[in-house]
């Protein structure tokens, strides 16, 4: 058979019947709710992905049930779009084509837990799944900053890195992620196990080639990590005591799982903090009990003061937020609970990380531009190595002024991970990665698995612009 082609019609009402049983869902707030996610973000995407939404919501509650909708979509021709929680910014989870949304937070039991890795359902909130791991002495490498509504599948397959990655890596560093169980589709579908290497062939591919339901991960001891904010009188001052403190700590001199920079604009966003911390950049830490005193001296040697720490329990019960609410992009979410004019953007830098071109683009920007830096690391699982990124504010006007962003931040000899898409190559890869490429052909031979989403799909294989609506 040919595969599906954008606009090529299909019958739901048949589809349907081939599902009765299970729960569908049909009224129009569950098909809005299920159109959307956090790609408001972007005002471009806002407007390019708006009105867009399935025909049908199903939520399984098996992966039988998730085989069965899968079948039927083969055998009926129908697209099916994969859900989470619904926290990517990027519309990973917006149907371009209608079809079936597969909602899949039914699937969320806890399958093992044992020392260093837990085996889980896609569906499971990572918060649920950290609780879990906690009863047991142990917790999660990473999570994303939306851990209380986010789910593991949904970070496996849009995710690149999050809190604790300056201790662990990113998602794709071996052993974070070290098993994934993928649903063809096809009719019948087949049960794809995917470890070592191989896991790169469905990691963070937009849920474009195969319906992720069950992953196994990495599970490290717990720590009641200690939240720390401190304030420093430059901006360039702060981002140099972050590369020190980040590289004591790839060195195993400090234990940090945590450093989001932010600066003084940026922080009266965050509720709680409004009024409180005025006229001077922040540094949000996690940092391990053992770490806290070498790193506030670190901290005082950098002429910066440490004004917080505590627990998580201990921050919140001050009307503080955690840490964890002032890094990645909740930092985004935060300014836009008030104002809406802005959104943002996804810097990489050249190494080595210079604080000084941060300078230089801040008194080049001057207002239309804050600055948000998350310290990271990579290949983790080889001793690691110290980068800093940026997910800066925008004072958004139009298109044409992010694009004249993008070109300015590109000159300096940084690259642009464009949020302001909803092509998986566009946005952050620039090339395609054909393993995944690869794997689609065999997971999802009829291209039926969120469409137009896969730019190598539409231009190698049904020989057509990619990106287009």
């Amino acid at each position: 058979m040919t595969p599906y082609r954008p606009h090529d019609p299909f019958d739901i009402e048949a589809l349907a019947r081939s599902l009765q049983g299970l729960d569908l869902r049909r009224d129009a707030a569950e098909r809005a709710r299920a159109g959307s996610d956090y790609h408001w973000y972007s005002p471009v995407l806002a407007g390019a992905l708006r009105g867009r939404e399935p025909h049908l919501v199903v939520r399984p509650r098996s992966v039988a049930e998730v085989e069965r909708v899968a079948a039927a979509c083969a055998r009926h021709r129908v697209p099916l779009t994969v859900r989470g929680g619904g926290t990517g910014n990027y519309g990973q989870c917006v149907p371009l084509y209608g079809g079936v949304s597969l909602d899949i937070t039914g699937l969320d039991a806890v399958l093992a837990l044992e020392p260093g890795r837990a085996r889980v359902q896609a569906g499971i909130l990572i918060h649920t799944l950290n609780q879990a791991a906690a009863a047991t002495g142990q917790q999660l490498a990473m999570w994303p900053s939306t851990e209380r509504i986010a789910t593991l599948g949904g970070f496996i397959a849009g995710g690149h890195s999050g809190i604790g990655s300056l201790r662990h890596g990113i998602l794709a560093d071996a052993g974070n992620v070290t098993r994934l169980v993928v649903v063809t589709l096809e009719d019948p579908p087949r049960r794809v196990v995917l470890e070592g290497a191989d896991i790169q062939r469905a990691h963070h591919a937009y849920g474009s080639n195969g319906i992720l339901v069950e992953v196994e991960v990495a599970l490290v001891p717990r720590v009641e990590w200690r939240h720390s904010i401190a304030l420093f009188p430059r901006y360039d001052t702060l981002l140099q005591f972050g590369l020190a403190a980040g590289a004591a700590s790839v060195r195993g001199e400090l234990d940090l799982f945590q450093m989001s920079a932010v600066e003084r604009r940026i922080t009266p966003y965050y509720a709680g903090l409004r009024g409180r911390l005025e006229d001077e950049d922040a540094m949000f830490a996690q940092v391990h009990p053992a770490s806290l005193a070498a790193y506030e001296a670190l901290v005082r040697a950098h002429g910066g003061r440490a004004v917080v720490a505590g627990t998580e329990a201990e921050l919140l019960a001050q009307g503080l937020p955690s840490c964890t609410e002032c890094a990645y992009n909740h930092t985004t979410l935060e300014a836009l609970k008030s104002d809406r004019g802005v959104t943002y953007l996804q810097v990489a830098y050249p190494a080595p990380f210079s604080p000084e071109l941060v300078a230089a683009q801040m008194a080049r920007f001057g207002d239309e531009v804050f600055m948000h830096h998350e310290f990271s690391r990579v290949h983790a699982d080889s001793g690691g190595e110290l980068v800093a990124f940026a997910l800066p504010l925008v004072q958004y006007f139009d298109e044409p002024q992010l694009r004249a962003l993008i070109a300015s931040f590109e000159a300096d000899g940084c690259a642009i991970y464009d949020p302001h898409t909803w092509v998986l190559e566009d946005g952050g890869m620039k090339q395609v990665d054909e393993a995944q490429l690869a794997f689609k052909r065999q997971a999802d031979p009829l291209g039926l698995m969120n469409p137009g989403k896969l730019r190598a799909w539409d231009e190698r294989v049904l020989g057509i612009p990619g990106g287009g609506l």
